[in-house]
């Protein structure tokens, strides 16, 4: 193994926070005891903000970016998984007080490792990431909240990004009725594909009423702001809504009485450091609710070379379902 290892870190210039290809020593790449060869990262939009200096989102500079990461078990650790075993670091603080997944090596606390199930590969793994994690755990709350099937059709916002397509394959799977809300009308034969019911554009926001037409029973929203404010207003009495976007802005405008008269339920979401009987439950239901297919219709591959345009197009353009960077290794498979 050389002394150093390719990375991509953000680091501060005249511009601001910007992320560069670098090499970095096998001694900074931080504290923990397992060590992990990367094969696979994605890209999010997390990364993007972070790589573009839109959002402070480094904690501390310079730090490798890629808020998840997937590949083989090299330094077991304290972890109880064997070498060579293919693993998932979703979360944590990685790319945030942590180095992150743009790496050809990650060094981790064991707790912080999750065995992958044998259904997925590394690079299936990766096109999960932090984005169908989150996707997953929104699922969770909202089956804990008593949303089922049969309470009625569900919204999911964003539906053409990462953890919108997710988010829709992931519902149909386990006979929701979702209609995917999307401003890409391009992506609605991949939705369709992926089980949405039914595909809509994005919804109009500026209503005045503080409440609209109780429509859906439940709700994940991707988007944040004045998206998030109108599904208060549109779920219908006793729905729940969990959240995790701010894509379309951090402030929520909204009034009490989506909650006083109808009862709905507001749910946040964040994989940063889940219990872990909730990490495990969010992996089996990924294991047994996304097909390998859908998987594979999400997710396209990005060149470790090419991130730089891949982070600024995210943040951009924006993108229709996942983006792999392949890092390295023969579990590249």
């Amino acid at each position: 193994m050389s002394t150093t290892v390719a990375a991509y870190q953000l680091v501060e210039t005249d511009e601001g926070v910007r992320g560069r290809h670098t090499r970095i020593p096998l001694e900074d790449l931080g504290e923990g005891d397992v060590l992990i060869r990367v094969t696979h990262s994605s890209v999010n939009y997390k990364d993007g903000l972070a790589a573009t200096g839109r959002a402070p989102i480094a904690r501390r500079l310079p730090l490798v970016g890629g808020c998840c990461a997937a590949g083989t078990v090299v330094e077991p650790g304290k972890s109880g998984v064997p070498a060579d075993t293919v693993v998932a670091v979703v979360g944590a603080t990685l790319s945030e007080q942590h180095n992150g997944g743009y790496c050809e090596y990650l060094r981790v606390p064991a707790a912080w490792v999750v065995a992958v199930p044998e259904a997925f590969t590394s690079r299936q793994a990766a096109a999960i990431g932090t984005a169908g994690v989150t996707s997953a755990m929104a699922v969770v709350k909202l089956e804990d909240a008593g949303v089922t099937p049969e309470s009625g059709p569900i919204a999911v916002t964003g539906a053409s990004g990462g953890a919108g397509s997710l988010a829709v394959a992931l519902l149909a799977a386990r006979g929701y009725e979702v209609t995917a809300l999307t401003g890409k009308p391009e992506a609605e034969d991949l939705l369709r594909d992926l089980g949405a019911a039914n595909v809509a554009p994005r919804p109009d926001t500026s209503g005045t009423r503080p409440l609209e037409r109780g429509t859906w029973a439940g709700a994940v929203d991707t988007v944040g702001g004045d998206t998030l404010a109108w599904l208060t207003r549109t779920v219908a009495p006793g729905g729940s809504i969990a959240a995790f976007g701010n894509a379309g802005g951090n402030r929520l405008t909204t009034t009490v009485l989506p909650f006083i008269l109808r009862g709905i339920n507001l749910l946040g979401v964040t994989v940063t450091f889940p219990a872990a009987e909730l990490r495990e439950r969010v992996w089996e239901l990924l294991a047994s609710s996304l097909s390998r297919e859908a998987l594979d219709a999400i997710a396209t591959d990005v060149d470790f070379e090419d991130l730089d345009d891949a982070l600024r197009r995210i943040v951009t353009t924006g993108v229709v379902g996942r983006q792999v960077v392949r890092i390295g290794g023969e579990a590249a498979v």
